[in-house]
């Protein structure tokens, strides 16, 4: 007696280290900071991949060039506050305008950080996030960047 043919599909899971990685590097002149974050994030992430896979880290390296070229939409310049605490009894706060006098690179940083997921992925995710400002030269050449147009709407 002759057995049934049964279809089986299989879903494929990704593994740490059967993941192949590429690297990209966008300009960041220009750009509006929220929808270049979240861009940056799905790559991160891996969702541009048709084998991501939620609990493996399978996301590319970005490389994000002038950085202190971002633009803010309406009035968050000055009306977006970044509150941290101290551990007394108050709460810190600059506005971004503030932050990105000091640290132009960290208002992107912030952005795309708080776009991850909150488990312990986020820290190997934004470990692959490269930021530099206009006047610093990426020290990525070797792995052949590949250009790519995010933030566009």
């Amino acid at each position: 007696m002759e057995k049934p043919m049964t279809l089986t599909h299989k879903t494929f899971m990704a593994k740490p280290g059967e993941v192949e990685r590429k690297w990209y590097i966008v300009d960041a002149t220009d750009k509006v900071v929220g929808r270049l974050a979240s861009d940056i994030a799905m790559i991160l992430m891996g969702k541009n991949k048709p084998s991501y896979t939620p609990h493996v880290d399978c996301g590319d390296y970005v490389i994000v060039t002038n950085v202190d070229k971002v633009v803010f939409t309406g009035n968050k310049w000055d009306g977006k506050r970044y509150t941290w605490t101290t551990g007394y009894t108050r709460l810190r706060s600059e506005s971004a305008a503030e932050r990105f006098a000091k640290h132009p690179e960290m208002i992107l940083h912030e952005a795309v950080r708080r776009m991850l997921p909150k488990n312990k992925l986020a820290v190997q995710m934004l470990s692959k996030l490269k930021l530099y400002t206009s006047d610093q030269q990426h020290p990525h050449q070797s792995q052949n960047p590949e250009a790519i147009e995010l933030g566009i709407k």
